[in-house]
């Protein structure tokens, strides 16, 4: 196991005042200035801290705003009437504004002092963290430079202890210390450098970027439920696209989705890698107009290379097609569960969008009214258009359920060329003994693609 000795810092104090930087207090929440200079007027030190600081210098608009601050969690809990402590791994006081909360964190430090407050895995990895100490202390803990810059509210400086603040400005995301026993502590970190510079456009320094490839089967042993989040962060912040190259490069889709890892290597046409661009593409325009977007439909989107390949597979087994579809589903998703811990909230429905592809190809009039009223019509619809843009073969089918959305039950049988006895809906509302019994396999089917 690696000690924790290595980590020093890079750079002595460096202290950026007001007229070198270009933060603003009007930039920053109000809530988090009300916590910082109530902390203050109670005689503690607080600054705010990490990527807010990060974004302000490079003119980005920070979503979250942390304080860092010499007082304890429950010290800080005596300050604010609407503070909770949360956190066994990690203690947390939380400062509850409405809907905003801003996260206070104590200074931190980087030894285990015999308290059994700091604890680590034999593999390095940090199990337990709560450990207090200094500012410098903290500092040399957290992960990347560019996130252990401090703005301090007293005279509205930054305090640099890394060098963070000459890599913010050439664009440059860069571990502190050993980069090697920095990932083995927390193996998530590699993802949180893609994220970052993916987020940020900057690089990844060269130290930085060369353990990745090689720790990357580390992140089999994070926790299934926060590499889901991990992975929500990744692609709903509006910089999808440059994650997944940036997950590319690093050899790290291999171990978030292997299965669409091999899928993709396999699909000699490149049709599929095109399809899972444009739709994340497609993910980032809807967040920069913000507009909602759902992750059963990314994870649809993620795994269909995966779906497809398993569903071949079992068809060239000679498995009937409806049959293969829903075992190829279920088990992509089975197999994904070990890695990623997707909620059967989302799994159901992203299934439900890969089931409901094959139904496009009809043109019965009691299936198309069927899937026009189905609840995932919409999604499964866009994931139609979609796979258009890696095989013009759906072209045909696109532009039939584009012109059915629009039209009226008349207009809609007028165009299947089914003539209409007065009710548009008269095989639906027929009475009982007039309506066709239905076949058992028939409905099997249908139920099944349901």
């Amino acid at each position: 196991m690696h000690g924790t000795a290595t980590i020093t810092p890079q750079a002595a104090l460096r202290i950026i005042p007001r007229d070198q930087h270009p933060i603003s207090r009007k930039d920053i929440s109000p809530n988090a200035l009300r916590v910082l200079y109530r902390l203050r007027d109670a005689g503690f030190a607080g600054y705010l801290v990490g990527g807010a600081v990060r974004d302000l210098l490079v003119g980005g608009h920070p979503k979250d705003f942390d304080v860092a601050t010499d007082a304890t969690p429950e010290q800080v809990k005596q300050l604010f009437r609407n503070c909770r402590l949360i956190g066994r791994r990690f203690r947390l006081a939380h400062v509850v504004f409405g809907r905003e909360i801003i996260e206070v964190a104590t200074f931190r430090a980087n030894i285990d002092d015999g308290s059994g407050d700091r604890e680590q895995h034999e593999g390095g990895r940090l199990l337990r963290d709560n450990v207090y100490g200094s500012i410098e202390d903290d500092a040399v803990r957290r992960d990347f430079t560019a996130n252990a810059l401090y703005y301090a509210i007293e005279d509205f400086s930054v305090r640099d202890y890394v060098g963070g603040f000459e890599d913010v400005q050439a664009r440059s995301m860069k571990l502190i210390g050993d980069p090697e026993q920095r990932y083995r502590e927390d193996p998530v970190r590699m993802l949180r450098a893609v994220r970052l510079a993916a987020k940020l456009g900057f690089s990844i320094e060269t130290a930085t970027a060369a353990p990745i490839a090689g720790l990357a089967p580390l992140l089999a042993e994070a926790a299934p439920a926060r590499l889901f989040e991990e992975i929500l962060k990744l692609f709903l912040s509006g910089h999808a696209v440059a994650s997944f190259e940036g997950l590319e490069r690093f050899g790290l889709v291999q171990v978030l989705f292997p299965e669409t890892a091999a899928a993709l290597a396999s699909n000699r046409s490149g049709a599929l890698r095109r399809m899972l661009i444009q739709g994340l593409q497609g993910t980032d325009q809807r967040v920069a107009n913000d507009e909602p977007v759902s992750p059963a439909f990314l994870f649809a989107l993620l795994l269909w290379p995966a779906y497809c390949r398993a569903l071949i597979g079992l068809q060239a087994q000679g498995v009937h097609v409806e049959e293969a579809q829903r075992r190829a589903a279920d088990r992509v998703t089975l197999h994904q569960l070990s890695t990623v811990a997707l909620p059967r909230r989302f799994s159901l429905p992203m299934q439900e969008i890969w089931l409901l592809q094959s139904r496009f190809s009809s043109r019965q009039r009691k299936r198309v009214m069927r899937l026009l009223a189905h609840p995932r019509f919409r999604a499964a619809f866009d994931f139609l258009v979609l796979r258009q843009a890696a095989s013009p073969e759906h072209a045909d089918d696109v532009a039939f359920w584009q012109q059915a959305q629009t039209q009226s039950g008349e207009e809609l049988a007028a165009t299947l060329g089914v003539a209409v006895p007065g009710d548009s809906y008269a095989d639906e509302d027929a009475p009982p003994s007039k309506r066709r019994r239905r076949r058992r396999r028939r409905s099997g089917a249908t139920s099944a693609s349901e």
